[in-house]
């Protein structure tokens, strides 16, 4: 895969093994992966327009999305519902939004063991409806008290136990990195990377989402190779505004997508975001506008 020198520099602090190639060199080829990298939509159930889920389904596949996204609470009580409403269809459930109650990393015992019980709960119907993923943020601002050490430690304390359900049911943990303005703890791919590589559990893995990268990355590129093979689902919306895709002036995610590329990415990227206008003309020129940088990615 051809990068140019302006990628390599994005790239230098993420790969340190390519800091002895000459930083005058035009470009560096780096392996192919394994498999070509997709671009799969997703979209929000909450997102999609529509009265109800068939709906919101027929929408999305007319546009050629090929997942949604549901949120995690209710679920365990809407499985059958959403069976019932995939039975023949090409779209999937892609991952599954949070909704679980407590907190993670809380320095009360009790809204840490209601986190786990919930969490629980959420992934074994996020398994039961094939989702990639439940997406996980450990607390945001305001809801613990420990510092930045104690809650990695912490963390890494109670993913284990969190990762073996999850494969048991047949998904997984997405950790989720924000930007500092809703979270203090975990706001780069990176770091999330390696608290998956410290947990060693095949049923915890990370995420990365456009709209907090903007904030919080240096580079879109780097953070997406930085996740590496735990990289399992993207959040994508508008840089400014948190709209749709395209909907703020400049939009770009062709750095983004190469990462995505560099890594044979094959899982979705999901519209999370609001939107400035009708969302039946919006998402489809979302839509459009990402295939568009895909290719030129």
């Amino acid at each position: 895969m051809k990068v140019n020198r302006r990628d390599f520099i994005s790239l230098s602090a993420v790969a340190g093994a390519m800091t002895a190639i000459p930083a005058t060199a035009k470009g560096i080829e780096l392996p192919d992966p394994k498999q070509k990298a997709k671009l799969r939509l997703s979209c929000q159930e909450g997102v999609a327009p529509g009265g109800s889920l068939n709906e919101k389904l027929d929408f999305l596949e007319e546009h050629g999305f090929t997942g949604i996204e549901p949120h995690g609470g209710g679920l365990p009580g809407r499985v059958d519902e959403y069976k019932k409403a995939l039975r023949g269809r090409d779209i999937k459930v892609s991952a599954v939004c949070a909704g679980f109650s407590g907190v993670i990393i809380s320095e009360k015992e009790s809204s840490r063991k209601e986190a786990m019980r919930s969490i629980k709960e959420i992934l074994t119907a996020s398994g039961e409806i094939g989702a990639v993923g439940m997406i996980v943020v450990p607390a945001f601002n305001g809801q613990t008290a420990l510092h930045h050490k104690e809650s990695r430690e912490l963390l890494l304390e109670l993913l284990p136990e969190l990762g073996d359900h999850a494969q048991k049911a047949g998904t997984s943990v997405l950790l989720e990195p924000l930007n500092r303005r809703e979270a203090y703890f975990l706001r780069q791919l990176a770091p999330a990377a390696s608290i998956c590589r410290d947990a060693n559990n095949k049923g915890v893995r990370m995420m990365g989402d456009f709209w907090h990268m903007t904030w919080e990355e240096t580079s879109d590129m780097g953070a997406f190779i930085s996740g590496g093979e735990h990289l399992k689902h993207v959040h994508i919306a508008s840089r400014k505004s948190r709209k749709m895709p395209g909907e703020d002036e400049g939009d770009n995610y062709v750095e983004g997508f190469r990462g995505l590329k560099v890594l044979g990415y094959q899982n979705y990227v999901s519209f999370e975001c609001g939107s400035k206008g009708d969302r039946r003309k919006s998402i489809p020129a979302a839509a459009k506008l990402l295939r568009e940088q895909w290719a030129q990615a």
